[in-house]
């Protein structure tokens, strides 16, 4: 073994992680991480090899903690909202809707119509743009180098719509309490027509390089299966979930922020193989623009935020005319508004999973608890049943096919 160690684990503890064999000096433990291009963040496995086969995989965590949950729990609702963008940082709109629901459901704040259909634009483009992260790299740790590129180039347009109506490519917090930061610009609907109409053709480009390509599949096909039980007993969600067989999507299921105005499938496969993996996802990426475009042409006129001052500072506009609205303004940026007293949970089908945020409130500015039941988590904890039995190389892919993020599991 390296010079690195599983955080304060003791030889007796290590003996019900790895089997006597390794004890014994028959198999070998290997490192792989914490800095390693294919575990897609700073992660570690411990490796029980068998020559080349996998016998048992051990992920050890922890190296990106930040303490999010604590620190946010250190400022008001409102500015604790800008750490949200660094947890799952490929899922920055969906992390603020996340939050935001949470607190509008804890403090029963209405969200404008215009407000609710912005917001599913915003969060599905930004499903795509995660997913598009996901295929190149993925691809990329096979090999596949086209692919990589490819991908980046479509999501640098979904980045660029992001800068647009936030000034921010990434850390966004756009959505707010109540409803969004301010209205898109006139330059919003064109260009994310302009992507819409892009799009499906780049998705058959992905699918040439890859869906029938016979290396790829050589690599993917029967790899790292998980059957619908063993993922319902590990709390999997997501496109992992549904490629395993279970039919389960919260935008389905249990609607929020209007999703059951919109008409789309929610793809279901069976095999719970890589192959599987990476297949309900192109498929996903066709729905989520299906669902842009409805929200698109469906987008209404009017306030892009709650008018609700209690908790939503008064427009731009009001502050330079009124000195009451200015005072306003003021007192809730700086002294925040008081939650009442009571505890919510808010999930959202982020593009891994089932992300939710419990919300607890003592009646102050400030939220009491902060919690996040974030889907790279439990996604993770499947990794040792996916692995055993197979090759190194087949680690590799296997890795790439759950789709974790490590700022959404080191909070």
């Amino acid at each position: 073994m390296s010079s690195y160690t599983l955080q304060e684990v003791s030889l007796d503890e290590l003996k019900h992680l790895v089997s006597d064999r390794a004890l014994k000096g028959d198999t070998m433990l290997l490192n792989m991480g914490p800095q390693h291009p294919s575990t897609h963040g700073v992660l570690r496995l411990l490796l029980e090899l068998d020559g080349e086969t996998v016998i048992n995989v051990i992920p050890d965590i922890g190296y990106l903690h930040t303490g999010i949950e604590k620190n946010m729990e250190a400022k008001t609702y409102q500015k604790a909202e800008v750490m949200t963008d660094r947890l799952d940082y490929m899922n920055n709109m969906g992390n603020n809707l996340a939050y935001v629901m949470a607190i509008e459901k804890l403090v029963a704040l209405d969200v404008p119509p215009r407000a609710q259909a912005l917001r599913v634009i915003l969060v599905e483009l930004q499903r795509v743009a995660s997913h598009l992260v996901w295929l190149g790299t993925a691809a990329l740790d096979l090999a596949a180098m086209s692919t990589f590129l490819y991908c980046f180039r479509e999501r640098e347009l979904i980045l660029d719509i992001f800068e647009l109506v936030s000034g921010q490519r990434m850390m966004t917090t756009y959505f707010r309490p109540g409803g969004v930061w301010r209205d898109v610009p006139v330059e919003f609907e064109k260009a994310v027509r302009d992507f819409l109409k892009l799009m499906p053709k780049r998705l058959d480009e992905y699918e040439s390089m890859l869906t029938k390509n016979p290396l790829f599949l050589d690599r993917v096909v029967g790899i790292g299966k998980l059957t619908a039980e063993q993922a319902l007993q590990y709390g999997v969600t997501g496109s992992n979930l549904r490629a395993s067989g279970v039919d389960w999507d919260l935008r389905k299921k249990r609607p929020y922020t209007g999703y059951e105005q919109y008409d789309f499938d929610v793809p279901v496969l069976t095999e719970g193989d890589v192959f599987a993996r990476y297949y309900i996802r192109i498929l996903e990426l066709r729905e989520t623009l299906g669902i842009i475009e409805q929200a698109l042409d469906k987008l209404p006129y009017g306030p892009v935020c709650s008018d609700n001052r209690k908790y939503v500072p008064p427009p731009r506009a009001e502050i330079g005319v009124s000195m009451e609205a200015l005072i306003h303004h003021f007192k809730l940026w700086t002294e925040g508004f008081d939650a009442p007293k009571g505890a919510v949970y808010s999930p959202v089908e982020s593009p891994r999973g089932e992300l939710g945020v419990y919300l607890e409130s003592d009646g102050g500015p400030k939220p009491y608890r902060v919690h996040w039941r974030t889907p790279s988590w439990d996604n993770l904890q499947v990794l040792p049943v996916l692995a055993k039995g197979h090759l190194v190389a087949d680690l590799v892919a296997i890795i790439g096919s759950i789709d974790i993020v490590l700022g959404d599991i080191d909070r």
